[in-house]
Order: structure tokens, then C-alpha cells, then sequence
């Protein structure tokens, strides 16, 4: 029996897939793998049986993976899963960006008790008039799988729309419209576009992104929309550009004390909290934790090689090793099966930055005294019979 512990609650639509062979508890000690959307784990202790964390939603920063990394626990997460629900509101912030629709309503909230509203509004309305966003310049920084459909789906709203990432995978250039400009210099977004969209990852590199220079560059009563991370825009830089007028609107998901005080600042905080974005997340998260228990493979991890060998094969055994990524270690793990005396049917090693993972299909079970061996190669993380 493995077991799984949620930290938060976690939609039906993905706990309801696991199988008989699995069983919640309510203890986190106890479980082999953890599912979370927001709960923090930096002062978590993990028990020495947890095997992975899964978290329902694409944000990992609740997470010590770094530290999950040494102890040999694989981080999932879900790009993409609730990529549908950010690009609807991110579209709504557009459009709250380009009309006075917040002032609009606040104005009839204020006037309702005037007998006259509909003669006052019609004079009143002027003043939120705003623009159409249809033929204006739309920036659009990363292009994975929010970026993607929030600049397809803003050519199909007659933008003309222009996209930077210098990391663009092949499989989201794929996703993306040929009528979506390629930018190479992030500058010349800031210098031309109307409208600006961020979604990139906080890390270093991209924090502060949009500061002071930044907004100096754009142009007078640009439009700022950040529905990624809080970090990626200076606030003291953006509340001086709201209030000179250099920047328009800033609309953000994140209500932070500084950015409640901004002028001109639009703050929904609804990101991805749709019901579709919760089940798809928790559905992806849970198939991807169940994938990695039962056959050893890893998809969508943050701190661990993609890596994939399919089901356990009917007959044979299968071994994973979590471990640094040094020279010689391949060598090292197979020796170790050479002296028990066990043929590798097949065999594949991955790595991503310091850590590395290799698989091994056996046509034998797995001697402990081999697992024994493993574990005290130096460098060695973690060790599993997975099947």
C-alpha cells in the first residue's frame, strides 16, 4: 500500500484516480508521495519513506526543492494545466486596462441612490471612455504555455502582437501563431508596445525585470499586466511610473500592501481559481506521482531529469538511483549489478543541473545486497527497487 497525504484540498477529479493500491492519510510522516497546491514546506521535516511532491499548480516557490533534491524527493508540478483560466483573465485585464470599466462601476455604486442615474451616467460615461484594444501592440514576454495562449489568443482579437523569449521550447513554438512577431530585444518591446504581459518564472535574472529602466523605455500610458509572480516588477519603480502617468494601469494578481497603495493599480487576485484550472492541476499531479511510484518514470519535475522507460516490463525487475552528477557513476552502478551477477536488460541515465537519475531493467529481482552496495557509492542520493 502506498500512502499520500494532501497538505490542501485537493479536487476530486485527481485524488479519485488513485487506484486501490494507494490510501490517503492524514499523516505526512507516513506518506510515500505529498500533494499540495499552497500550503508551505520550507520547515517541513519529510519522513524517510517520501518518495515525491506533487504540486497542483505550476508555482513551486511553497517548495524546498533544492533541499527535496539532496534527499532525494522528485518535485512535480503542472504546466499547462491551468494555462486556459490565466489566459481568460489576463484577456479580462486587458480589457480592464484599455477601459474604465473598475471606475465605471464604482462611479454607478456611488451614484445609486440619485433618482437621475441614467441621465448622470450617460454625461458621466465620458470620463471612462478608454480605447479598443483591436489593432494595438501587444508584448508578450515568455511564451511557454501561458505566454503562448495568451498571445494566440490576442491575434485572434485582432492585436498585433509580439513575443520574447530567448527560451522558447520547440514544442511551444509549435503552439504559437506565425502571426505572433519574434522580439530578440526585450527593449524594443518596452519602447513600442501598448500593452505588456508577463509570464516567466521568478529566478534570478527576471526578478526586478520590470524597474525603473524599464518603465522609462515604454510609452506614455503603457499598459502593465503581471498575472506571473509579484517579484517580476519593482513596485517603488512602478508606483512612481503610475503616478507621473508614464505607465497607464498597472494590473496585477497579487495584493500586496505596496501595490494596494499604487494609483491606477487594478488588483483582481483570481489567477487560475477556476474549477477546470483545480481539476486539471490535481488530475496532472496525481498521474505524474503515480507514474513515478509504480514505473519509476519523471515528467513535468523541477528539481530532477525528465525521464521515461514506460511501464515495468512483465518478468524483469527495475532499479532507480538518484545521484550526483559526477563522472563515473554509470560505471560505478553497473559494477555493482556485475558482481551480483544480474544482466541490465536496458538502461537510461538523465541529468539536469547537479542531479542526475538512472533507470535499470533487470532480468532478475533485485538483491538487496546490491541495494546495499548502491546506497554507499559516494554520491548516491537515494535508491529504489520500483518494481
Amino acid at each position: 500500500m502506498r500512502y499520500v497525504h494532501c497538505l490542501n484540498n485537493i479536487s476530486s477529479h485527481g485524488t479519485d484516480l488513485l487506484t486501490d493500491s494507494y490510501e490517503l492519510t492524514d499523516d505526512p510522516a507516513r506518506a510515500s508521495a505529498i500533494l499540495v497546491r499552497s500550503a508551505a514546506m520550507h520547515d517541513m521535516a519529510f519522513g524517510d519513506g517520501l518518495l515525491a511532491i506533487a504540486r497542483a499548480g505550476a508555482g513551486v516557490n511553497n517548495i524546498p526543492t533544492d533541499r527535496c533534491a539532496e534527499e532525494g524527493i522528485v518535485v512535480f508540478n503542472t504546466p499547462g494545466a491551468n494555462a486556459n483560466a490565466v489566459k481568460e483573465i489576463v484577456l479580462c485585464a486587458l480589457l480592464l486596462g484599455s477601459r474604465g470599466i473598475v471606475d465605471g462601476i464604482a462611479w454607478c455604486r456611488d451614484n445609486a441612490d440619485d433618482p437621475n442615474i441614467a441621465k448622470a451616467a450617460e454625461k458621466a460615461k465620458k470620463q471612462f471612455a478608454g480605447c479598443e484594444i483591436k489593432g494595438k501592440k501587444l508584448g508578450v514576454i515568455g511564451l511557454g504555455a501561458i505566454g503562448a495562449e495568451v498571445a494566440n489568443a490576442a491575434v485572434a482579437l485582432g492585436m498585433d502582437v509580439y513575443g520574447y523569449d530567448p527560451y522558447v521550447s520547440v514544442g511551444a513554438a509549435w503552439r504559437i501563431s506565425s502571426a505572433v512577431h519574434h522580439v530578440t530585444n526585450l527593449d524594443d518591446l518596452f519602447r513600442t508596445c501598448d500593452y505588456l504581459t508577463i509570464h516567466v518564472p521568478a529566478m534570478e535574472g527576471t526578478i526586478g525585470m520590470v524597474g525603473g529602466r524599464a518603465c522609462s523605455l515604454m510609452k506614455d500610458g503603457a499598459v502593465v499586466l503581471n498575472f506571473s509572480r509579484d517579484t517580476l516588477v519593482d513596485n517603488a519603480a512602478m508606483a512612481s511610473a503610475l503616478a507621473s502617468g508614464k505607465v497607464g494601469a498597472y494590473i496585477t494578481d497579487f495584493a500586496t500592501p505596496e501595490v494596494m497603495k499604487m494609483e491606477h493599480a487594478i488588483v483582481p487576485h483570481l489567477g487560475a481559481s477556476t474549477a477546470e484550472a483545480e481539476d486539471n492541476c490535481a488530475a496532472m499531479a496525481v498521474q505524474e506521482m503515480m507514474d513515478y511510484l509504480e514505473n519509476g518514470n519523471i515528467k513535468n519535475s523541477v528539481n530532477f531529469p525528465a525521464c521515461d522507460m514506460g511501464a515495468c516490463p512483465a518478468g524483469m525487475s527495475r532499479a532507480a538511483v538518484m545521484h550526483e552528477n559526477i563522472p563515473s557513476m554509470i560505471s560505478r552502478i553497473t559494477d555493482v549489478f556485475g558482481e551480483e551477477g544480474v544482466n541490465i536488460e536496458n538502461m537510461t541515465n538523465k541529468s539536469r543541473g547537479d542531479a542526475a537519475y538512472t533507470m535499470l531493467d533487470l532480468d532478475q529481482p533485485v538483491p538487496a545486497t546490491a541495494v546495499e552496495k548502491l546506497e554507499a557509492l559516494e554520491g548516491v542520493r537515494r535508491v529504489r527497487v520500483v518494481c
